[in-house]
């Protein structure tokens, strides 16, 4: 651990009383759900499928909810961290006006945080593409497995959002359950690449910018505009910026402060009996 970088994390943390938090996959990497990039903010793996190719067509459709099927077992079960829970610390000590998070996974909730905007929405939930009906994963997944039994036992390596690498010969073997409301397309209340984030939301993201007095990004590589427009856009108003990150980010040049380390790691001092009292 980089002492100094984590002791002025500290401070700067201290000296703030209306942060704005951004939170990305690095956050979760310790609760078992992978990340997207490595250390330049590359992909890993190839990027996930995108609206037009959901929407689009059935095969896709079905790749996506087989990998999900099996992604979901351990990805429903994971649990918050101690980088989720510092933030919970430090939300419960007032000094959090919004945190927006990209992950997709509910466990900044789980972790007792109150004001938060899942910005890319939740995968615990589904949503019809037509009547806007909406129901739970799990009920969801048990439908899936009830119409997939020979795809039940398969396994495959975690991938991140709930997928996973799951390669078998023909994926049009596996069976979609239709909207229970009208037969419509059932799609994770998330936002797709080449979807857009609601407005409502947008705007709830942007008064709290705008309270702000300064922002702090924990294990995002900002890569995705719909995250880093939000820091461009503080530091434009003169916000001073802190990130937690294990390698690059898009805004580093942006950045007042920069500790490169695991997120866990460089919050713990959140959780200690000291800390935001």
């Amino acid at each position: 651990m980089d002492a100094s970088s984590v002791s002025a994390l500290a401070e700067f943390v201290a000296r703030h009383e209306r942060l704005f938090v951004l939170t990305g996959a690095g956050c979760s990497t310790d609760s078992g759900i992978p990340d997207y990039r490595d250390a330049d903010g590359r992909w890993k793996r190839t990027p996930p499928i995108d609206f037009q190719a959901f929407m689009g067509s059935g095969l896709a459709r079905s790749r996506y909810w087989a990998r999900s099927m099996v992604g979901w077992r351990r990805f429903g079960k994971a649990g918050p961290n101690d980088a989720h829970r510092a933030l919970a610390r430090l939300e419960a000590a007032g000094k959090v006006g919004l945190l927006v998070t990209q992950n997709v996974d509910g466990l900044h909730q789980a972790a007792g945080s109150r004001a938060v905007v899942d910005l890319h929405g939740r995968l615990d939930e589904v949503r019809c593409m037509e009547c806007a009906h909406r129901e739970a994963r799990a009920g969801f997944q048990q439908r899936m497995e009830a119409m997939n039994p020979g795809w039940v036992a398969l396994e495959a390596a975690d991938a991140p959002d709930g997928d996973a690498d799951l390669e078998v010969a023909d994926f049009s073997r596996f069976a979609v359950p239709p909207c229970p409301a009208c037969g419509g397309i059932l799609k994770p209340d998330v936002v797709f690449f080449g979807e857009q984030v609601p407005a409502t939301r947008v705007a709830t993201v942007l008064r709290a910018l705008e309270a702000a007095d300064a922002i702090l990004v924990v294990g995002s590589s900002l890569m995705v505009h719909s995250g880093y427009r939000y820091v461009r856009a503080g530091a434009a108003a003169g916000l001073p910026v802190a990130a937690v990150n294990v390698g690059r980010t898009r805004a580093d040049d942006l950045l007042s402060l920069k500790v490169a380390q695991p997120c866990a790691q460089a919050l713990a001092f959140m959780l200690e009996d000291r800390a935001a009292a």
